[in-house]
């Protein structure tokens, strides 16, 4: 996975009980742009990310 700041973070739901999240990339803390990174959840909270198989990145713009 290859992120950079401004791109979007998203993790699909695979169940009724969650819904999908997305988060802005704060901050590149990996090498070459991978994780973890720093981002900005849908409701506002921050967090390290180490995103998992059901996450992938939408680029900037997008």
């Amino acid at each position: 996975m290859h992120a950079n700041v401004g791109d979007r973070l998203v993790v699909e739901s695979h169940s009724d009980a969650q819904h999908r999240r997305e988060a802005e990339v704060l901050e590149v803390r990996g090498a070459d742009g991978g994780p973890p990174y720093l981002v900005r959840w849908d409701d506002g909270h921050e967090s390290l990310a180490f995103p998992g198989p059901d996450a992938h990145v939408v680029p900037a713009g997008f």
